[in-house]
């Protein structure tokens, strides 16, 4: 070749090289990097190894059917040193709902449930409320069944320690009333999930796990994904849970919670890259993508209007664009998986921190990947005096012995539970003792009603009854004893 042939092509492979777009993967990379670089420090923060890493997450950034980034930040076992890596097992919460939805689906493909029928069909100990409740108020939380988890924790015990089956039903079944008529109003519930995976197990014949094992799970290739129904079991290079005890300081936050249906999925990012797949390219079922679009489909009010829950998914967007998400937490795990399905991207984030925030955590990620999508975030609404309001007032020497009235002693059969109200040692409040020896402050904020941020009780009968909301439950009662010397 000769040299000025030579010099002609290796001035237009050097144009043709400053033309093309440059590589931003590593740019990326180094900006999600530095979204997660809290949860990665190498410091010692009272354990037994010094220089350890805090817990943290593991990472799985998909992009048009690829895993274009992940990694695992900080520890999963701190006590030995093992750090995360994109094939480290987490509990995933809440996010366990959505398999549980598409098994149940998958039921109704084959002729073997209506989503129609009543609960009480396949669940005769369930009280007969009046009102039906058919299977499709359980996928969204139209049921009016109060929250299994916080009439656990309402009866004075661990939401994170170990359930019985058994006991948990019974409790579910001692519910005299629900939150509302079924259908007329939206409440998120444990309870019905729960509920969900009995149906599917007296169907099937098969346990849960077995199920989801057979039907999801190795279709899939799914090969680290487990309902875990026995918290004796091993789980292989299992993530464990952490709370921060203080500034300087963090703590295991050992769970044995293995009750499945609402939660009690195990997994990884790399087992959830291939169920993020199978929504663009259904393998389960006959219906093809007929079962993907049911998933994503709300439900309804009895009025026809729309439930803001599909299958155990919610959509919604995110500076202009369309997502799909759904969290999970419970004891030290926080999990969340979000997709932007019309750009096939998707963020999917397993922690090990109870104070982690995995949502806020994987739009950071979605910015920077799509921001060239996405819209202008608008500004926060700064706070007016208007906007500021009082707080109920402590109770006035006046108002003392109307005060009175609301101490005693309360029973409750639903939660099988007693509870007990007095004055506190200042007398500006009224302190209301769980069974879990918790102290709950309460004001006077009406002439019959007790409150804090949480708590509302509601007197009645002369002051020998209340009824107690408090999160997913509303209406729990409450009888006075009459106490004898």
């Amino acid at each position: 070749m000769s040299r000025c042939l030579l010099t002609i092509m290796c001035l237009w492979m050097a144009g043709l090289s400053a033309c093309q777009p440059q590589d931003t993967t590593s740019s990326h990379q180094a900006e999600v990097d530095a979204i997660f670089d809290q949860w990665n420090q190498q410091e010692t923060l009272g354990v037994a190894t010094p220089g350890v890493s805090t817990p943290g997450c593991a990472l799985a950034v998909i992009q048009e059917g690829e895993l274009v980034y992940t990694k695992g930040y900080g520890m999963a076992d701190m006590e030995h040193g093992i750090p995360i890596t994109p094939q480290s097992i987490f509990y995933i919460g809440s996010v366990s709902k959505q398999f549980v939805a598409t098994a149940l689906l998958l039921l109704e493909e084959e002729g073997k449930l209506s989503l129609d029928d009543d609960v009480r069909k396949y669940i005769p100990e369930l009280p007969d409320y009046s009102h039906p409740i058919h299977i499709q108020h359980l996928v969204h939380h139209t049921s009016g069944l109060r929250d299994n988890l916080t009439l656990w924790e309402l009866s004075g015990r661990s939401m994170i320690d170990d359930i019985p089956e058994e006991e948990i039903f019974d409790l579910i079944c001692r519910q005299d009333g629900l939150n509302f008529v079924p259908g007329e109003a939206y409440a998120y519930s444990n309870t019905c999930y729960f509920l969900m995976s009995m149906i599917i197990e007296k169907i099937s014949g098969q346990s849960l796990r077995d199920f989801a094992q057979d039907r999801i799970f190795s279709p899939l290739g799914m090969q680290h994904s487990q309902f875990n129904d026995d918290n004796r079991r091993i789980i292989s290079n299992r993530a464990f849970g952490y709370t921060q005890l203080s500034e300087d300081s963090i703590g295991n936050l050992i769970m044995r919670f293995d009750l499945v249906g609402s939660g009690g999925l195990y997994s990884s990012v790399e087992d959830l890259y291939l169920w993020d797949q199978n929504f663009y390219h259904n393998q389960l079922g006959k219906r093809g993508q007929a079962l993907i679009e049911k998933l994503q489909t709300n439900g309804k009010f009895n009025n026809g209007e729309e439930v803001d829950y599909a299958y155990a998914m919610i959509n919604g967007s995110y500076r202009g664009l369309k997502t799909i998400h759904h969290t999970g937490s419970m004891g030290g795990y926080r999990a969340v998986y979000v997709r932007f399905p019309d750009e096939q991207f998707s963020v999917i984030i397993l922690g090990n921190m109870d104070s982690f925030d995995p949502l806020a955590r994987a739009y950071e990620v979605a910015s920077v990947y799509l921001k060239d999508k996405l819209k202008a975030e608008e500004p926060a609404k700064a706070s007016s005096p208007d906007d500021i309001q009082e707080g109920p007032q402590a109770i006035s020497e006046e108002r003392m012995s109307d005060a009175s009235k609301f101490v005693g002693t309360y029973y409750s059969p639903e939660l099988s539970s007693t509870y007990q109200l007095e004055f506190s040692e200042d007398k500006e409040s009224l302190v209301l003792h769980t069974p879990d020896r918790r102290k709950i402050s309460l004001v006077i904020s009406e002439p019959n009603l007790l409150s804090d941020n949480t708590y509302v009780l509601s007197f009645n009968d002369n002051f020998q009854t209340f009824n107690m909301n408090y999160a997913g439950t509303r209406g729990i009662i409450f009888k006075k004893l009459l106490m004898t010397l």
